[in-house]
């Protein structure tokens, strides 16, 4: 076993006056199963790479091993390419017969590494490139979000596999993946860093108490803080009272008085001494009470602006299918299922059996100038789908390739209010430097909030969000629950988040 030293970390990307990491510390074990956690933002991948000694920094990293990083890059021409060929790409001197049993712990046969990488499903294509990822030996893996775009079958597949696995580190937002692969947590906390054994949840749970009494002890320096304050302006104005006393005063004209002008002095130093103690007192408390809370997570209360429909159900489905121009199978057939006001409907599903496609046959139904991008995917409908006449939909759309250009350009297109949209982007824990960048800037999990955050100021009747999760971290994760919960929109979602998924949903559509 050995260890992965970092000491006195700084990193600041080109042009930034903001550091990544500053001054940062910290040892772990290649044994470990280690989960990295943190904020849109906070520097996760940044971290990766800079393991992989991708870019330059201050301070020392220090690895007895090398390390191989998940994904893998893919362009154009390699997705034309079979997976057995880009194994020797991306692994050169590979045995083939590691990858098969690697591809056999996830249920996979290895007729899959002779397949065109493009026909694999994104599930496939991810457990090939884990399976050539633990094929070799002595490297310390970095793992960066595995899950995203993956199915409920496929998430289980990668779970149960990562499970049986140790030396690596794990970037993930999804609570319930991080429980059952991770034996210890990196976390990157506002303001610090710190490494802690156990799961996601038992580090959590643990944060919850730290910042309960973390709270409770600054509520009560404060108060101290408070009557030291109140004390000293008293003895303050009873030192000045004292002091003005003495004018005017004199000794020769009374000379039966003449020993209370030193008394009046020794009086008056005594209150500005008891004086100077309070403020140095005030001044302990104040340096004991900063930084109590420079690291709590702050799960703000966002806002959603739901409209009222005249109509209690407003979406219908019965005996519905899709089926694509000229294809002999349908993409699905004889889906049932209604939507009320108030109900959270998630759509389960294997990815390519239909949830996205029906979702694109919704917007179609409740308008024409959607029905027009529908008709161009050349889907045809069968069956019955009606949506309540006059409907307004919100839609998260899981593409974010689309965004670019400023904030303040993406408020004027869409006509939101910009202030309104920044601050529930702060809220969602955006930092306000990342307001001036171009959003081809942003990391995927910033451009999935700025989609989230334009849908929740938008007055609807329905919600629709296609895998709104994907990069979205989780305390965010968590904030949307409590919002969802508290407010009941009208939803139809396709989410393969568990968590999320038995927390919000009122009912479930399976395919």
């Amino acid at each position: 076993m050995a260890q992965i030293d970092v000491k006195n970390l700084t990193f600041y990307y080109d042009g930034s006056a903001d550091p990544v990491f500053e001054d940062v510390s910290f040892s772990v074990d290649t044994d470990w199963k280690l989960g990295l956690i943190g904020r849109n933002g906070k520097g996760k991948t940044t971290f990766l790479k800079l393991l992989l000694g991708m870019y330059e920094y201050s301070g020392t990293i220090r690895a007895g091993m090398p390390f191989s990083y998940f994904p893998y890059p893919l362009g154009r021409e390699q997705m034309c390419r079979c997976g057995a060929e880009l194994a020797e790409i991306w692994r050169p001197g590979g045995e083939a017969w590691r990858i098969a049993c690697e591809l056999a712990q996830m249920g996979m046969d290895e007729e899959v590494l002779f397949r065109p990488f493009e026909t694999l499903s994104h599930g496939e294509r991810t457990r090939v490139m884990l399976a050539v990822l633990f094929s070799g030996e002595h490297d310390f893996l970095l793992i960066d979000e595995p899950t995203n775009h993956l199915d409920q079958a496929s998430r289980e597949a990668v779970k149960d596999y990562l499970a049986g696995k140790k030396g690596f580190i794990l970037v993930s937002h999804d609570r319930d993946l991080l429980d059952a692969c991770v034996n210890h947590v990196l976390v990157l906390n506002r303001r610090t860093i710190e490494v802690q054994s156990g799961s996601f949840s038992s580090w959590w749970e643990n944060k919850r108490r730290r910042d309960a009494c973390a709270r409770t002890e600054n509520e009560k320096h404060a108060r101290e803080i408070g009557k030291l304050k109140k004390a000293a302006a008293r003895s303050r104005q009873w030192a000045q009272a004292s002091e003005r006393s003495k004018i005017g005063f004199d000794p020769v004209k009374d000379p039966e008085h003449r020993g209370k002008r030193p008394y009046i002095g020794t009086k008056t130093k005594k209150m500005q001494s008891r004086v100077r103690q309070m403020e140095q007192r005030i001044q302990r408390e104040i340096e004991e009470k900063e930084g109590l809370l420079q690291d709590i997570e702050e799960i703000a209360a966002l806002k959603i602006m739901p409209l009222s429909h005249h109509k209690h159900c407003l979406l219908r489905a019965d005996g519905y299918g899709l089926s694509y121009a000229g294809a002999s199978e349908p993409v699905f057939d004889g889906l049932c299922f209604t939507l009320s006001q108030g109900e959270r409907v998630f759509l389960n599903g294997e990815n390519g059996c239909g949830k996205s496609s029906l979702i694109k046959a919704v917007l179609s139904c409740a308008s024409q100038e959607r029905a027009r991008a529908f008709d161009a995917e050349h889907l045809i409908g069968r069956g019955v789908l009606e949506a309540a006449s006059g409907i307004v939909i919100s839609y998260v759309n899981q593409d974010t390739s689309f965004l670019g250009g400023t904030l303040r350009a993406f408020c004027l297109e869409r006509g939101l209010e910009e202030s309104l949209f920044c601050a529930v982007l702060r809220q969602l824990g955006m930092e306000q430097a990342q307001f001036a960048k171009s959003m081809e800037d942003y990391s995927e999990g910033q451009k999935k909030k700025v989609l989230l955050a334009a849908s929740l100021i938008t007055p609807a009747h329905l919600y629709i969000w296609d895998e709104p999760l994907n990069y979205v971290d989780v305390f965010s994760r968590m904030q949307l629950e409590s919002l969802l919960l508290a407010l009941r929109p009208t939803m139809l979602v396709v989410e393969h988040d568990v968590r999320f998924r038995e927390t919000v949903a009122t009912k479930v559509v399976d395919f």
